[in-house]
């Protein structure tokens, strides 16, 4: 596997409150990671952000680390973005710059020292669907629900989530769920091979996926880590082609004259006119 990517995030000290907003618990060779959001779906705050950072950081940095579950206490995974802080920035800085300062961190997911497995349930949405996506192994509880609205809100995904998406599902179905931002259910991503299993309720879903971590952490480590390897160099080169790809593309959407013409048509209570430009 490659090299491990610098975070480089801005130096912060979070308070309890906010290192609560992303649990973890490390049981010899086996780490859980929780959203701990419940209240709001999990839905992602930049807070929520800089402490999973510094979760998978401590992690990488744990050699004898062998597996992850990654979940979300409630009723769902993550919502997605916290809708509250979209579009807020506090530091002068450009589009792209602020873009690809946060796909660092992100790329943490595709080289992690062991494997990541996810624990789907209830909404799963937008960037936490891409970061899920990036991940080793998906699990989902029935009545889980997955999508990309971006486009409806004028931007992309812009993650690396629809490259692994493609990869999976194909030209068809990746472009519906980008496009279209439709829900996709369990039982389809079970189907498209998006999730490899599919569990009937949340009980179920902890117990299984902490049945798989101890299962692989059983295995031997060295083997796991070569067929990691293999996967990876058969899939994440792609993936982080498609992340610097989309970092640009996102930064051009910003500064798009139909982005600026879709917020001043929503503030306005109007039908946008566009001008593909």
């Amino acid at each position: 596997m490659t090299s491990q990517p610098k975070t480089s995030q801005p130096a912060s000290i979070l308070t309890p409150e906010e290192r609560n907003l992303v649990r973890l618990h490390v049981d010899g060779p086996i780490a859980v990671i929780t959203n701990n959001r419940p209240e709001k779906h999990n839905a992602m705050s930049d807070e929520m952000d800089r402490r999973l950072w510094e979760v998978l950081a401590e992690l990488r940095d744990m050699p004898e680390l062998r597996a992850i579950v990654w979940r979300g206490e409630g009723k769902s995974f993550s919502s997605g973005r916290d809708t509250g802080q979209i579009g807020v920035r506090t530091e002068d800085i450009s589009d792209l710059e602020f873009i690809e300062r946060g796909h660092r961190p992100t790329q943490m997911f595709l080289t992690m020292p062991c494997p990541i497995i996810c624990a789907l349930k209830g909404w799963v949405i937008g960037g936490a669907f891409e970061r899920a996506l990036l991940c080793d192994i998906r699990v989902a509880a029935v009545g889980t629900r997955m999508m990309l609205p971006e486009v409806a809100h004028g931007v992309i995904p812009d993650s690396g989530g629809v490259a692994r998406l493609f990869q999976m599902a194909g030209h068809g179905v990746a472009a519906d769920l980008a496009l279209t931002g439709r829900v996709m259910t369990a039982e389809e991503a079970l189907g498209h091979g998006v999730v490899s299993r599919l569990v009937a309720d949340e009980a179920d879903l902890d117990a299984v996926t902490m049945a798989m971590a101890e299962r692989i952490a059983d295995a031997p480590a060295f083997t796991v880590k070569m067929a990691r390897r293999t996967l990876f160099n058969l899939s994440a080169p792609e993936v982080q082609r498609s992340i610097n790809e989309e970092a640009v593309a996102q930064s051009m959407v910003f500064a798009s004259d139909d982005y600026a013409e879709m917020q001043a048509a929503r503030d306005e209570d109007r039908t946008p006119v566009y001008r593909r430009r």
